[in-house]
Protein backbone atom coordinates (compact mmCIF):
# COMPACT_ATOMS: atom_id res chain seq x y z
CA UNK A 1 0.00 0.00 0.00
CA UNK A 2 1.55 3.46 -0.67
CA UNK A 3 1.89 5.67 2.13
CA UNK A 4 -0.97 8.86 2.48
CA UNK A 5 0.96 12.17 0.58
CA UNK A 6 1.79 14.44 3.14
CA UNK A 7 -0.23 18.46 2.99
CA UNK A 8 2.22 19.82 5.19
CA UNK A 9 0.83 23.14 4.67
CA UNK A 10 -2.68 21.43 6.05
CA UNK A 11 -0.94 20.50 9.03
CA UNK A 12 1.00 24.01 9.65
CA UNK A 13 -2.34 25.56 9.48
CA UNK A 14 -3.76 22.96 11.81
CA UNK A 15 -1.51 23.44 14.43
CA UNK A 16 -1.31 27.35 14.23
CA UNK A 17 -4.97 27.48 14.37
CA UNK A 18 -4.26 25.96 18.33
CA UNK A 19 -0.92 28.22 18.30
CA UNK A 20 1.63 25.97 17.84
CA UNK A 21 4.46 24.88 15.97
CA UNK A 22 4.99 21.80 14.11
CA UNK A 23 8.02 20.43 16.26
CA UNK A 24 10.59 17.30 14.82
CA UNK A 25 8.61 15.03 17.58
CA UNK A 26 4.99 16.14 16.22
CA UNK A 27 6.34 15.80 12.67
CA UNK A 28 7.74 12.35 13.28
CA UNK A 29 4.34 10.88 15.14
CA UNK A 30 2.73 12.56 12.10
CA UNK A 31 5.27 10.75 9.54
CA UNK A 32 4.87 7.48 11.18
CA UNK A 33 1.06 7.92 10.97
CA UNK A 34 1.28 8.33 7.28
CA UNK A 35 4.20 5.77 6.56
CA UNK A 36 1.49 3.15 6.62
CA UNK A 37 -2.21 2.30 5.85
CA UNK A 38 -4.55 1.22 8.21
CA UNK A 39 -5.88 2.36 11.37
CA UNK A 40 -3.60 2.79 14.58
CA UNK A 41 -3.97 3.13 18.13
CA UNK A 42 -1.93 5.93 20.04
CA UNK A 43 -0.45 3.39 22.55
CA UNK A 44 0.68 1.17 19.32
CA UNK A 45 2.04 4.04 18.02
CA UNK A 46 3.73 5.25 20.74
CA UNK A 47 5.27 1.77 21.92
CA UNK A 48 6.81 1.55 18.02
CA UNK A 49 8.05 4.79 18.47
CA UNK A 50 10.27 4.37 22.05
CA UNK A 51 10.94 0.69 20.07
CA UNK A 52 12.61 2.72 17.97
CA UNK A 53 14.62 5.23 19.92
CA UNK A 54 12.95 8.24 19.05
CA UNK A 55 12.11 9.97 21.73
CA UNK A 56 9.01 10.81 21.21
CA UNK A 57 6.85 10.87 24.62
CA UNK A 58 3.69 9.08 25.05
CA UNK A 59 2.18 12.53 25.76
CA UNK A 60 3.02 14.06 22.76
CA UNK A 61 1.35 11.18 20.66
CA UNK A 62 -1.47 11.71 22.52
CA UNK A 63 -1.40 15.41 22.25
CA UNK A 64 -0.55 15.38 18.55
CA UNK A 65 -3.60 12.90 17.90
CA UNK A 66 -5.90 15.07 19.34
CA UNK A 67 -4.59 18.36 17.06
CA UNK A 68 -4.99 16.52 13.79
CA UNK A 69 -8.17 14.77 14.24
CA UNK A 70 -9.72 18.25 15.98
CA UNK A 71 -8.27 19.97 12.70
CA UNK A 72 -9.85 17.00 10.51
CA UNK A 73 -6.86 15.49 9.24
CA UNK A 74 -7.08 12.16 11.12
CA UNK A 75 -9.87 10.45 12.21
CA UNK A 76 -10.71 8.36 15.12
CA UNK A 77 -12.59 5.56 15.33
CA UNK A 78 -13.92 3.57 18.35
CA UNK A 79 -14.84 0.34 16.97
CA UNK A 80 -15.36 -1.62 20.85
CA UNK A 81 -11.98 -3.02 21.20
CA UNK A 82 -10.93 -0.30 24.61
CA UNK A 83 -8.94 1.33 22.00
CA UNK A 84 -9.17 4.74 19.74
CA UNK A 85 -7.80 3.78 16.22
CA UNK A 86 -6.37 6.92 14.09
CA UNK A 87 -6.98 6.67 11.03
CA UNK A 88 -5.11 9.46 8.13
CA UNK A 89 -7.79 11.60 6.24
CA UNK A 90 -4.84 13.63 3.96
CA UNK A 91 -5.75 12.75 0.25
CA UNK A 92 -8.26 9.92 1.41
CA UNK A 93 -11.56 9.90 0.17
CA UNK A 94 -14.50 9.71 2.11
CA UNK A 95 -15.40 5.61 3.31
CA UNK A 96 -17.19 3.82 5.72
CA UNK A 97 -15.76 0.86 7.43
CA UNK A 98 -17.34 -2.82 8.36
CA UNK A 99 -15.60 -4.23 11.33
CA UNK A 100 -15.26 -8.03 11.80
CA UNK A 101 -16.20 -8.47 15.56
CA UNK A 102 -14.18 -11.73 16.39
CA UNK A 103 -10.31 -11.01 14.44
CA UNK A 104 -10.44 -7.14 14.56
CA UNK A 105 -10.58 -7.11 10.48
CA UNK A 106 -11.51 -3.39 9.26
CA UNK A 107 -12.79 -3.48 5.70
CA UNK A 108 -13.14 0.21 3.90
CA UNK A 109 -15.82 0.54 1.56
CA UNK A 110 -17.28 3.20 -0.17
CA UNK A 111 -21.03 3.05 -1.95
CA UNK A 112 -22.59 6.26 -3.72
CA UNK A 113 -25.78 4.53 -2.94
CA UNK A 114 -25.84 4.54 0.77
CA UNK A 115 -24.16 8.60 0.29
CA UNK A 116 -26.77 9.33 -1.61
CA UNK A 117 -29.81 8.03 0.83
CA UNK A 118 -27.85 9.86 3.57
CA UNK A 119 -28.28 12.90 1.56
CA UNK A 120 -32.08 12.48 1.01
CA UNK A 121 -32.50 11.47 4.80
CA UNK A 122 -30.75 15.22 5.21
CA UNK A 123 -33.05 16.79 3.20
CA UNK A 124 -36.03 15.49 4.41
CA UNK A 125 -35.64 15.89 8.12
CA UNK A 126 -33.87 19.67 7.38
CA UNK A 127 -30.73 18.23 9.15
CA UNK A 128 -27.24 20.09 8.35
CA UNK A 129 -24.29 17.49 8.72
CA UNK A 130 -21.26 18.36 9.41
CA UNK A 131 -19.37 15.30 9.44
CA UNK A 132 -20.68 11.18 9.66
CA UNK A 133 -18.94 7.91 10.63
CA UNK A 134 -20.93 4.86 9.04
CA UNK A 135 -19.16 1.51 10.85
CA UNK A 136 -21.44 -1.92 10.12
CA UNK A 137 -19.89 -4.53 12.96
CA UNK A 138 -20.13 -8.21 12.36
CA UNK A 139 -18.28 -11.36 10.82
CA UNK A 140 -15.93 -11.31 7.74
CA UNK A 141 -16.16 -13.73 5.40
CA UNK A 142 -12.91 -16.13 6.68
CA UNK A 143 -14.35 -15.94 10.57
CA UNK A 144 -18.07 -16.48 9.25
CA UNK A 145 -17.24 -19.71 7.64
CA UNK A 146 -14.46 -20.83 10.45
CA UNK A 147 -17.80 -20.65 13.24
CA UNK A 148 -19.87 -22.71 11.43
CA UNK A 149 -20.11 -26.17 13.21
Amino acid sequence: MVPHPVRWEQVERALARKRLRLTRPRRTVIEKLLARHGHRSADDLADELRREGSGVSKATVYRTLAILKDSGLFDAHDFGTGKILYEPMVGTPHHDHLFCIRCRRIIEFSNDEIERQQLLVLKRYRFEALYHSHKIFGYCDRCRREKRP
